[in-house]
């Protein structure tokens, strides 16, 4: 049986004044009403096996108990796998009493072909009785070999995805890495493709399987316009408008961001108007929640950072702690995404919620 429902504005508060003086106040973000934590969970590394999903297990309802309210994945992370831990651990936390659905952000993202469990012994056979044979797509609908962006592909995905997670509805959906389209097809074919999947991502919404969509983006909004596979967000909001009003729903985007790429919040890559700005003012600008993915750059920045930024967050333990505590304090992000597969790195990265983020004058 699927858990119904979605975050709320009541649930989260509920969620934060639960942790009333366990952790900083500051530590939740106020995005549109709902009380988001400033570190949320991403489950994109580790391997696709059942020791793997029982450490990211442990991890999540360690999380759920420690301030974390945000979950982030996607249908292809570690085979479908990273999806139905979440779903079994969120299930169970719910059970247990030690959260409410109301009170936590599931979001996940379609677009890239996605494995069963495991990588099958014959890839193409496996996608022609998967997906061609279904009318799921079509040959000409495969983008690099390995990305899909149809009405019909992305609304199959969310229901894998909701299946996976045990959910009625997920708080947001993203287009996974669109930009990847930009490798065959126009930028006018482009905008066409994304307006024909807004257009069915609005009826999700309609149907209470969606709250928000978005799109979670590599390189897509840090590059500047004249790069390959720019993506002009300004142009990605007048398509959500010219699909449904001012009252879409295409809320959300995800970027990479840490202190080694910077350009989220350095790099001056979108226009808002006559002004030319980075990429999180930009979304700040448009009303659009921002998520940083890779906040440490795959545990790159977890270890040996140079010794100014261990005297610019003084106090904090570990690199991993510092490189965290720059990103969730950037101005007009609300939250920063960290991969933890065990209760370990959560324990430790997660400390974090009991100081409030940094003052702006760091940057």
């Amino acid at each position: 049986m699927r858990i119904a429902t979605h975050a709320t504005p009541e649930g989260t508060a509920a969620y934060r004044d639960r942790l009333r003086g366990q952790v900083a106040a500051e530590h939740f973000a106020d995005m549109d009403g709902l009380a988001a934590s400033s570190i949320g969970l991403g489950t994109y590394l580790g391997p696709p096996t059942d020791e793997g999903d029982e450490a990211y297990y442990e991890a999540i309802r360690r999380a759920l108990l420690m301030g974390c309210n945000v979950i982030d994945t996607a249908v292809n992370y570690r085979h479908q796998r990273s999806e139905r831990i979440i779903g079994r651990a969120l299930a169970d936390a719910v059970a247990a009493g030690e959260v409410a659905r109301e009170g936590v952000l599931v979001c996940t993202k379609g677009g890239f072909i996605a494995f069963d469990g495991s990588q099958p012994s014959n890839p193409p056979a496996w996608f022609e009785e998967t997906f061609l044979i279904p009318g799921i797509c079509t040959p000409q609908d495969v983008v690099a070999g390995c990305h899909v962006m149809t009405p019909r592909y992305v609304r199959h995905q969310l229901e894998v995805s909701l299946a996976n997670l045990g959910l009625e509805c997920v708080d947001v959906y993203y287009l996974h890495n669109p930009e990847t389209q930009l490798e065959e097809v126009s930028g006018q074919e482009f905008n066409q493709r994304v307006a024909d999947v807004f257009e069915a991502l609005e009826e999700t919404v309609s149907e209470g399987k969606v709250r928000w969509y978005g799109m979670a983006t590599w390189s897509g909004f840090r590059v500047p316009p004249e790069a390959h596979g720019h993506l002009p967000l300004s142009e990605m909001v007048d398509i959500a408008r010219a699909v449904a009003g001012e009252d879409h729903h295409f809320r959300a985007i995800q970027l990479p961001y840490n202190l080694k790429m910077t350009e989220a919040f350095s790099a001056e890559t979108q226009n808002v108007g006559q002004d030319t700005v980075s990429p999180l003012r930009a979304a700040s600008e448009y009303g659009l929640a921002t998520f940083a993915s890779a906040s440490l750059m795959q545990a790159q920045l977890a270890s040996d950072l140079p010794p100014r930024i261990a005297e610019a967050f003084d106090g904090l333990a570990t690199d991993a702690q510092r490189a965290i505590q720059y990103v969730r304090s950037t101005p007009d992000l609300d939250v920063a995404l960290v991969g933890m597969s065990s209760v370990a790195h959560v324990e430790e990265n997660l400390a974090l919620a009991t100081i409030p983020p940094a003052p702006s004058s760091i940057f």
